[in-house]
């Protein structure tokens, strides 16, 4: 690989490289996430970073065994993928890193005698799509909506599929009055934003929002919506399932109070 190499990180080593794209420690959502990193660490969290010695961090994934997965999925037995990403520069991308990535994952479920490797893949932004998963083997085994699809990669064709929790829309009803954001540092893609968008909601809706933080993965599990680590309800309807800006609140706010 010449200059390039898959690192694994540690509560150790996490600073010295960053994590999403973050590196500089003034960023709260580093912090967030080194803390979160560490707390997980020691029940299997992984993060495997691509790293150029000429370019830097240009890639990762990160997994963890699935009784501790931070989306709303029965994955007890399966080794789950919370995100990948490759190509920070554009040299990196299609060059096959992302499926290394993806192979030593494999390779270390297989070793730790586990069921198989489970991730959630949607349509729509911040998650993976299911190509790359599915030229290495992945199937589709559940779905919710609007686009999201859960896939294994089994080791053992009659092990019991991962499945997403049944209780998604059901959880709803806890939110069903004012505007709630529920979100976890799993995800660190939201402190600057969700900010902004509390901060619009109270001046220019009325609207006094709850910021909720999932705290454990238990919480996660439990979240009202598939991408599990960040969610925007408003009188009980989700309105975004993923991190978004305050322009794009402003946006879907605009619609629905027309």
């Amino acid at each position: 690989m010449g200059d390039l190499a898959i690192i694994d990180l540690t509560p150790d080593t996490i600073a010295d490289y960053g994590v999403c794209g973050y590196k500089n420690h003034k960023h709260v959502e580093l912090k967030r996430k080194i803390d979160w990193f560490g707390r997980y660490y020691a029940k299997g969290l992984r993060i495997k970073i691509f790293f150029s010695q000429k370019d830097g961090y240009q890639g990762m994934l990160e997994y963890i065994p699935g009784r501790y997965a931070h989306r709303p999925v029965d994955a007890d037995g399966y080794m789950f993928i919370h995100c990948i990403f490759v190509g920070f520069n554009n040299e990196f991308k299609g060059k096959g890193h992302a499926s290394s990535l993806i192979e030593a994952c494999i390779e270390e479920a297989k070793n730790a005698r586990m069921l198989g490797v489970a991730v959630v893949t949607r349509k729509g932004p911040f998650m993976a799509k299911r190509d790359i998963f599915v030229k290495k083997g992945f199937a589709p085994v559940d779905s919710a909506e609007p686009d999201f699809e859960l896939l294994a990669y089994k080791f053992d064709p009659a092990a019991e599929n991962p499945r997403f929790k049944k209780t998604m829309t059901q959880n709803r009803e806890r939110y069903a009055e004012g505007l709630t954001i529920l979100r976890s540092a799993q995800c660190p893609y939201s402190e600057k934003n969700v900010a902004a968008i509390m901060e619009t909601a109270r001046k220019k809706y009325g609207l006094d929002p709850v910021l909720v933080e999932l705290e454990s993965a238990e919480a996660v599990q439990d979240a009202p919506c598939a991408f599990g680590t960040f969610c925007i309800l408003y009188n009980g309807e989700v309105i975004s399932h993923h991190p978004i800006s305050n322009t794009r609140f402003e946006n879907i706010m605009n619609k629905i109070r027309k």
